[in-house]
């Protein structure tokens, strides 16, 4: 039951993951905040499991969900208001 538990978990982190970097992708290349996405990039890589599996096994050490699920709201807010998201989709989708 427990390798139940942990692939949902992990479905759900490789999703986050990937939504995450495509929001680093978005700000990097749209808009006036480059900084931003590459920092939320970075970000993303704290959700995929392979990262959090390789941070164990170099350090001994692995970021706790309540971490991540802070630093998820910070993302989502962050995206969402002061990064006007939805703004610079609009200007990629102008650009396609």
């Amino acid at each position: 039951m427990n390798k139940a538990l942990n692939f949902g978990g992990s479905i759900v982190s490789w999703f986050f993951g990937l939504v995450v970097f495509a929001i680093g992708l978005v700000n990097t290349f749209w808009g006036n905040d480059p900084g931003f996405g590459l920092f939320l990039i970075l970000l993303s890589f704290v959700y995929f499991p392979a990262a959090n599996r390789m941070l164990k096994l170099r350090t001994g050490y692995s970021i706790p969900i309540l971490v991540k699920f802070s630093l998820a709201i910070f993302i989502i807010v962050a995206a969402l208001g002061v990064g006007k998201l939805f703004d610079k989709i609009d200007l990629m989708m102008m650009d396609i």
